[in-house]
């Protein structure tokens, strides 16, 4: 019997900057998924979804499998592994349960990608090693890629490596494992549904656009290298509401680099990981809109009663929020509960293993 284990994850700085191909800081929380599952005598592969009061019935196949359905991750999974040399002469069953919020933000289903790619390399006739970045990049395959998503990579590489992790993204993918020694979150839904396009349209899109108005000024300008001092010089050229995305973007890269420093250094005080939290939701808020009246209220709740700073997680528009809570996590989860939210108290934990 074998059974891997995945967390889901929160992104602590760098919230809807790695699109424009800026770093972003991800933590994997203490809210798991789950696979569990032997060799069967036959050439069925049956999956147990008890969570969901499902069930998936496929076969043993070595040639790749067409999908039936939509994100038909479980099909995609084992179709990565084919492409990867693997091979499976005996049939699978397993059940997949887990407490990661579904559709909050929290990385459930790349949580879900990675375990499941990490068990069949380990059912495979000849069982393999794959790194956490390994299986953190097929699982990024067989979620966007395999499918024609939008999306990046922090969700399934965080969620493989665990801990809290730096990740660059361009021009290439660099990983850099972090080490802080931090006290509890407490994560909340908002239990709101997300307005995913509608967020994209303001988020994603309109920087694009104002980075190729940029762009016809002066071809060199990248958001990698320009300094924030310098940005007075592009105002004539940029409408008021350009002018501000522009400063809270390069405002959310800097607050990155400032926290990336601290959790280097050892030097992150609670306080300080509040307050830099607190602005880069401010910046979410005011600048992106992307947060909400209830999600709002979430978090003014959370401070009163503890909570040193925090801010929405994911694409926004709803979902899921966080604050950090070291001191009195349960009061704080308390205070979110009776706004309106579903919260959960959660630890930085370790990435997919096998228990």
């Amino acid at each position: 019997m074998l059974t891997i284990s995945t967390p889901g994850r929160i992104c602590l700085f760098g919230e809807h900057q790695d699109y424009l191909g800026l770093p972003v800081i991800a933590s994997a929380i203490s809210r798991r998924v789950q696979i569990t599952g032997e060799h069967r005598a036959d050439k069925q592969i049956i999956i147990h979804l008890p969570d969901i009061e499902s069930e998936l019935r496929m076969e043993v196949s070595d040639t790749r499998m067409p999908y039936i359905q939509k994100r038909d991750y479980f099909r995609s999974g084992y179709n990565l592994m084919l492409d990867k040399g693997l091979t499976f002469s005996k049939g699978i069953e397993c059940t997949v349960t887990g407490n990661i919020p579904i559709n909050s933000g929290t990385s459930s289903s790349s949580a879900l990608l990675v375990t499941w790619i990490h068990f069949l390399s380990k059912m495979a006739d000849i069982p393999q090693n794959f790194t956490p970045e390994q299986l953190g990049e097929m699982a990024f395959q067989a979620e966007v890629v395999e499918f024609g998503e939008p999306g990046g990579m922090m969700d399934q590489l965080s969620t493989a490596i665990g801990n809290a992790v730096y990740l660059e993204f361009s021009p290439k993918v660099i990983t850099e494992p972090l080490q802080p020694s931090l006290g509890a979150f407490v994560l909340a839904d908002s239990k709101e549904p997300k307005d995913t396009i509608g967020v994209l349209k303001r988020a994603k899109f309109a920087r694009l656009d104002l980075i190729e108005k940029i762009k016809t000024k002066y071809p060199d300008f990248s958001l990698h290298t320009f300094e924030t001092a310098t940005s007075e010089q592009l105002k004539p050229y940029l409408t008021t509401d350009e002018y501000v995305l522009l400063i809270g973007t390069l405002r959310n890269r800097d607050i990155l680099r400032e926290a990336l420093q601290l959790f280097r250094e050892n030097k992150m005080t609670d306080k300080q990981l509040g307050d830099l939290l607190s602005e880069h939701h401010s910046i979410l808020r005011d600048v992106l809109h992307i947060s909400t009246p209830k999600i709002e209220r979430m978090l003014k709740a959370a401070m009163a009663a503890g909570a040193l700073g925090g801010k929405i997680n994911g694409s926004g528009g709803g979902g899921c929020m966080f604050v950090y809570a070291p001191e009195s996590p349960e009061e704080v989860a308390r205070a979110i509960e009776e706004a309106g939210g579903k919260s959960y108290v959660i630890r930085i934990d370790e990435g997919t293993v096998v228990l």
